[in-house]
């Protein structure tokens, strides 16, 4: 957004008008020691030519990088009619719309959005988004222990993303809910059924299905859905909003639907930049709409029946009763709601689901050509989507740093999340990656020393 500073004739005016001589006097009850020192290595000014020169030289200190890391933030092609209009000061400089007279456009954008994200989860509401996918989670299970009433336990795969099922862990710890988690099977990279057993007699509050799960293998989940239900669980389905598009959607898992569908909105038109900031989804059975965390828009029709939209069923989304709040935390990310928003309704159902199959395929792809070589070979043989374990007969961390000097991200060394699987990466393809990419990442790991 454009800024204009002010002069030096506006600072005198104000300054005069406050009775202070310099700037300098409004901050003198700071201690010098507490004042930040001066940036010897920021120039004093410098043109916007220069500006953009300078920014250019850093941006390619970072190099220009091959990715095949995926592990939660996919690096998928974004139309650059998306930014251009989420960008638009309509849109980048939106407050909360509390004020649905002054705010139809925003609030038609979130029912959109809601609409879109209920559709591609098959289930019944969705809320105008939270803060990302891993505290999207953390704010499922809480709200499962409030439906179930009855029992604080949520079973917990350990398929689930790692820093996931951290966040939930940091989030729900001091809440008295006690979190078991599941163990995967060796061969299939997927929640062992047997293990689901011993749970039942306890009883428990839910239980959580990730699909496609953190090792990008596809889980039992009509399975796993119906054999909560049974035993009086509520559901959560932990989903990547493309493959959702190619794979059975949590709504229509099992015979009843899971009961709560969440996950990580970043795949829908919002760049990788660095880390942040991205979105979480979270949508519900109806039953359980007056539960969810979020402010949550609703269509409806004024005295004279044209159309409207405004804030339904709660105020807003953060709330002022403390324990007896839904949420405290449900932060909203309006502009990448935005992006994600227009990314869906510009490439539409069908341009969804190619993503999806061109980026599944390429993932076969590199999976013959890495075996072919012989010196690495894929972990778990279960179906996947665009993301797999492969196992390595070097360290990890030398094969990362020989396909960094020649200018690829390998992949994800998951030693430090499961040391068990010995040395071995999650590597990840997308739509953009071309056969000739698929050939190098190949090439550079064969020839590993």
């Amino acid at each position: 957004m454009p800024f204009i500073p002010h002069t030096q004739d506006d600072v005198r005016s104000m300054l005069a008008a406050i009775g202070v001589a310099n700037i300098e006097a409004l901050f003198e009850e700071i201690p010098a020691e507490l004042r930040g020192a001066i940036l010897e290595q920021v120039p004093s000014q410098l043109s916007e030519m220069e500006i953009a020169r300078l920014m250019q030289e850093r941006a390619q200190l970072d190099g220009l990088w091959l990715n095949f890391i995926g592990a939660g933030a996919y690096e998928h092609h974004i139309p650059a009619a998306v930014w251009q209009i989420a960008t638009r000061g309509e849109f980048y400089s939106a407050y909360t719309p509390y004020q649905a007279e002054a705010s139809q456009g925003t609030l038609q954008l979130l029912y959109e959005y809601q609409s879109m994200i209920a559709s591609l989860t098959a289930m019944d509401v969705s809320n105008a988004s939270l803060y990302d996918g891993a505290s999207a989670l953390a704010e499922a299970v809480l709200m499962a222990v409030r439906l179930h009433k009855s029992s604080r336990r949520v079973l917990l795969p350990t398929t689930v993303h790692p820093t996931y099922r951290k966040v939930v862990r940091t989030i729900v710890s001091n809440q008295d809910i006690e979190l078991v988690e599941l163990p995967y099977c060796n061969e299939r990279g997927t929640v062992l059924l047997e293990s689901l057993q011993p749970n039942a007699a306890a009883g428990f509050a839910a239980m959580v299905i990730p699909n496609p799960n953190f090792f990008g293998a596809l889980e039992p989940v009509h399975e796993m859905t119906d054999w909560a239900h049974q035993c009086g669980g509520l559901v959560i389905g932990v989903i990547n909003p493309v493959a959702a598009t190619v794979l059975a959607p949590p709504g229509q898992w099992g015979k009843g639907g899971a009961d709560i569908a969440v996950g990580e909105g970043q795949p829908l038109g919002v760049p990788l930049a660095g880390g942040g900031p991205y979105f979480g989804f979270m949508a519900c059975k109806k039953a359980h709409v007056r539960q969810m965390p979020g402010r949550i828009v609703g269509r409806t029709v004024d005295v004279s029946g044209a159309q409207g939209f405004a804030l339904t069923l709660q105020a807003r989304e953060q709330h002022i009763r403390r324990a007896k709040a839904t949420s405290n935390i449900c932060t909203n990310q309006g502009l990448a709601v935005t992006a994600a928003t227009i990314h869906m309704a510009l490439l539409g159902a069908q341009g969804l689901k190619r993503v999806a199959l061109a980026s599944h395929a390429n993932l076969l792809q590199l999976l013959e050509l890495v075996e072919r070589g012989g010196r690495t070979r894929r972990r778990f043989r279960d179906a996947v989507f665009h993301e797999a374990v492969i196992s390595l007969n070097v360290p990890a961390d030398v094969a990362l740093a020989s396909m960094r000097e020649r200018g690829m991200l390998g992949g994800l060394d998951l030693g430090n999340d499961y040391p068990e699987l010995g040395p071995s990466l999650l590597v990840c393809t997308t739509e953009t990656k071309t056969a000739a990419d698929l050939e190098r990442y190949a090439s550079a790991l064969a020839a590993i020393e």
